[in-house]
């Protein structure tokens, strides 16, 4: 089959490629491929190359509104770009069908991302239903659901929402990206993740006893984190309390005997202790496990 007639079978069933969709919907291919990544727009996949059915080229220029909407209100169009399609992801799994969203408007105020159905205003990140004083009627059923679904779980939205910001701003702005993590921390004080990455960031500061204390608390939340376990090991060496790091690390290679940084520690800990045997032991694993060191705690 030519091009040409393929092209035309391929919009007579509905099914468009990437380069279609994009041209129909006026949308650029690379923000229809972010909106993939986050789960917003889910094409079939044909041989691996992406389908798009006509509901998709439906929800495409509902995403692209309701972003347009935030973005051209916003301080920083790429940070609120950012934010909004996770809330986006996060709305349209709580919603259930995604083309609710075309019935949504989605706007950037005072920092916040608000949502608006028919009278009813949240925010978009948190769950957090706004009040309106100016009069208008909060009618209409999405509105309702919007509300219901959300509301439940703001808490745990709140924790998400600030753990997630700090992981954003942690290359250009440690010191905000603190401040998101003990945010998601008071929230939710049982948020292992936000106390390993703001460990890290003090550690990386020179607060070296405060990093030493979110590791072991996050270990002590998930007895079972290999991360929190090498991270509180090296603490606790810079610290000079290479007993409890040798400890430490031996605990983090129970959890994940593959960690390479835990045993290259090790066998610098143990020579310098003169034990030779353990110190050979620890860097032969390390040179078969090169290549595989503990995965990184950020997202």
């Amino acid at each position: 089959m030519s091009s040409a007639r393929r092209r035309a079978a391929d919009l007579a069933d509905g099914a468009y490629s990437l380069r279609q969709v994009a041209a129909l919907s006026g949308v650029r291919k690379a923000d229809v491929r972010a909106w993939m990544r986050a789960g917003l727009v889910a094409p079939a996949c044909e041989e691996g190359v992406p389908r798009f059915a006509f509901q998709d080229l439906v929800l495409l220029r509902a995403l692209a509104r309701l972003e347009g909407q935030a973005v051209a209100e916003a301080v920083q169009p790429s940070t609120t770009r950012r934010r909004v399609r996770r809330a986006l992801g996060r709305l349209s799994r709580r919603l259930g069908p995604s083309e609710r969203l075309s019935a949504l408007q989605l706007q950037a105020a005072d920092g916040r991302l608000v949502l608006r159905s028919g009278g009813a205003r949240l925010e978009a990140e948190s769950g957090q239903r706004l009040f309106d004083f100016s009069g208008e009627p909060e009618g209409g059923p999405l509105a309702e659901a919007v509300v219901s679904r959300l509301a439940p779980r703001t808490l745990e939205v709140d924790a998400r929402t600030w753990y997630e910001r700090g992981c954003d701003l942690e290359s250009e702005a440690p010191l905000e990206a603190q401040a998101a993590y003990r945010r998601a921390i008071g929230a939710d004080p049982g948020h292992a993740d936000a106390r390993v990455n703001l460990g890290r960031l003090l550690h990386e500061a020179g607060d070296v006893d405060g990093a030493r204390a979110e590791y072991a608390a996050a270990l002590e939340l998930r007895p079972t984190d290999a991360i929190a376990a090498f991270n509180l090991g090296c603490a606790l060496e810079d610290l000079g309390r290479s007993v409890e790091a040798i400890a430490t690390y031996e605990r983090a290679l129970e959890v994940d005997a593959r960690c390479a940084d835990a045993h290259h520690n090790l066998a610098l800990l143990h020579e310098r202790a003169g034990r030779a045997r353990e110190a050979i032991r620890h860097l032969a694993a390390y040179r078969r496990l090169v290549g595989r060191p503990c995965d990184s705690a950020e997202e």
